[in-house]
């Protein structure tokens, strides 16, 4: 098998190339799949991901245009820098959505439902209603507005600012740290930002039946407050959903210029 291999690298120069380079290819869209948006949803099983990467790898590998010197130093490291240069640009995505998951957490919390976990036959985890419910409209929110298109456009731009054979990362141009900064620190304000309808609501019906509790201690405002937080918030939901939503479509168009 040997001399076929090495009568085929004669008669095909560049196909040794393209070999090489899809594989740093590939490496990098492992990486990428892995913690992207969408693409790391844990629905999506990894038998679907695997040839989603390979076909990707396939169209993306041609249009690079390696050279027969494409390997210049150590292809290991080579390798494992494309990992995390893929895995760089989804983790910088995945931090717009957390924010909306940071949110929901507090909503769930501050209406008493942190108890109430179901099971996600998807994940074979335990999740709580108002999180998924969060979550899901993120994720089609960042679909609706073209996400999608933003994190292959990213990607493409990252094969010529760090290309498939280099050995050391810049940072500095592949990520704006200002917004890495600004994109860790938006995960909190974001979320309370979403979530604080909901605290004000239940902030205030603690201040009533604390009211209460003074003027009658006779009533068990402890039992009442879970029969109130539940329903009260599920309204004040219900309510400004339509508005959460412009708020989150507003929040992902302003950082859809780091893609």
């Amino acid at each position: 098998m040997e001399w076929l291999f090495d009568d085929l690298m004669k008669m095909f120069p560049m196909l040794n190339a393209y070999l090489a380079a899809g594989i740093f290819v590939f490496a990098r869209l492992i990486g990428f799949v892995r913690l992207a948006p969408v693409f790391n949803r844990k629905e999506i099983p990894t038998l679907v991901k695997v040839p989603l990467v390979l076909l990707l790898t396939i169209i993306l590998t041609p249009m690079l245009k390696p050279d027969v010197h494409v390997i210049q130093e150590s292809f290991l490291l080579s390798i494992i820098l494309n990992i995390v240069v893929g895995a760089l640009i989804g983790y910088t995505a995945q931090l717009i959505l957390l924010a909306v998951d940071a949110g929901a957490d507090m909503i769930n919390m501050q209406m008493g439902l942190s108890s109430a976990m179901v099971l996600d036959p998807t994940t074979s985890a335990q999740v709580s209603l108002v999180g998924k419910i969060f979550s899901l409209m993120g994720v089609l929110i960042f679909i609706e507005l073209g996400g999608i298109y933003w994190l292959i456009r990213a990607l493409m731009r990252s094969f010529t600012i760090f290309p498939i054979a280099a050995t050391s990362i810049p940072l500095d141009q592949i990520v704006n740290m200002d917004y890495i900064i600004e994109l860790s620190s938006n995960v909190l304000y974001m979320g309370l930002q979403i979530a604080s309808p909901i605290l004000l609501a239940t902030l205030g019906q603690d201040i009533i039946l604390g009211v209460i509790s003074k003027t009658a201690p006779q009533v068990n405002v402890f039992q009442l407050s879970f029969l109130f937080k539940p329903v009260v918030g599920a309204a004040i939901l219900v309510w400004i959903m339509p508005m959460l939503i412009n708020v989150i479509n507003d929040y992902f168009l302003s950082f859809a210029n780091i893609f």
